[in-house]
């Protein structure tokens, strides 16, 4: 197996896997131990963590095919490459693996019924909040977003309720984009700040994705710009960079993701607990100048996450009807 994962199972121990889109960014990382400590809450499971280094459809696909039938007792999948998965995933599902989708929601050939995941829309909406709140109520000017993978639906999701919050709340201002901004750290970087030096007076310049985070904090830095800067998830420059005061980041609480997918694929494979079937829906959390010190001792270690998240998952995993909505459509 390539990528990053605990030992096989020996024999007669039941081993859940989790294959990853990536397995060095911040988003896989948190699910992934996410889903190590949601596996190690159940006990007497064992699991298996995979992924390629970069993101990596094809190369994901062959992971996911070559995961040995020791480690089957329960896999949990998320990919940015779901038109890739239809068929494995479709197969795997008829030959009795249970599958839970994480993240990115499965699509209707794939036969999954478990979807762990957030509301992208509304995660969209949510940044657009945190920015029209830096904003006067009748502000007009540009509103900058980009995307750093064009196509994938959490993300195009986001693109879109940004957009639709702004035309709501912020009538007056003119929203452009989203732009490809490109997955590519380095390009990434290169096509922010294009989009910068071409829109010198918009009020904000809005990402979809992590490197957006720390690229546009680092541009806003070193240009000295008043305009507002903002992403998604929580590596250590983002989180640096909202405590400077240089961006607003909205946290989809991967870590929450992957320790529920864990742990439900535990308890059914020790146990036989039955998988619920639907969407569990996960909340994100804007953080900022008000909050990103908490942010910040809760990310120093899996066991300071594991503690601030541990009433939030027995809630959820108590109460799972109250969590469930239909599948989204995708």
């Amino acid at each position: 197996m390539a990528g990053c994962g605990h030992h096989p199972a020996s024999s007669g121990t039941p081993t859940v896997s989790f294959v990853v889109a990536n397995n060095q960014l911040n988003f896989a990382v948190e699910m992934m131990d996410g889903f190590h400590s949601g596996v190690g809450q159940v006990g007497g499971v064992k699991d298996m963590v995979v992924g390629p280094p970069t993101v990596d459809g094809p190369k994901e696909v062959q992971l996911f095919k070559s995961v040995p039938k020791s480690s089957r007792d329960g896999v949990a999948v998320f990919t940015l490459s779901p038109e890739l998965f239809a068929a494995p995933l479709s197969s795997a599902v008829q030959a009795g693996v249970p599958i839970i989708a994480v993240d990115n929601p499965p699509g209707p050939g794939m036969h999954v019924s478990l979807f762990v995941g957030n509301d992208n829309y509304q995660l969209g909406q949510m940044l657009a909040d945190e920015t029209i709140k830096r904003l006067p109520a009748d502000a007009t000017g540009k509103i900058i977003i980009g995307t750093s993978t064009p196509g994938v639906p959490v993300l195009d999701l986001r693109a879109k309720g940004m957009r639709d919050e702004f035309h709501a709340k912020l009538p007056k201002v003119t929203v452009v984009g989203p732009f490809d901004t490109k997955q590519d750290v380095v390009a990434n970087e290169a096509s922010w700040r294009v989009l910068v030096q071409s829109n010198p007076t918009a009020l904000a310049f809005l990402g979809t994705g992590d490197a957006d985070g720390w690229n546009l904090a680092a541009i806003r830095k070193s240009t000295h710009g008043t305009w507002i800067a903002g992403a998604y998830d929580l590596d250590p420059r983002s989180l640096q960079a909202v405590k400077d005061g240089n961006l607003l980041i909205v946290s989809p609480e991967h870590f929450l993701k992957g320790a529920i997918a864990g742990r439900l694929q535990a308890e059914h494979a020790k146990n036989g607990t039955a998988l619920p079937k639907g969407w569990i829906l996960t909340p994100g959390l804007a953080v900022t100048s008000a909050n990103i010190d908490a942010i910040l001792a809760r990310q120093a270690s899996v066991e300071a996450r594991q503690k601030w998240f541990a009433a939030q998952i027995d809630d959820i995993l108590t109460h799972t009807q109250d969590h469930l909505r239909p599948l989204p459509a995708v």
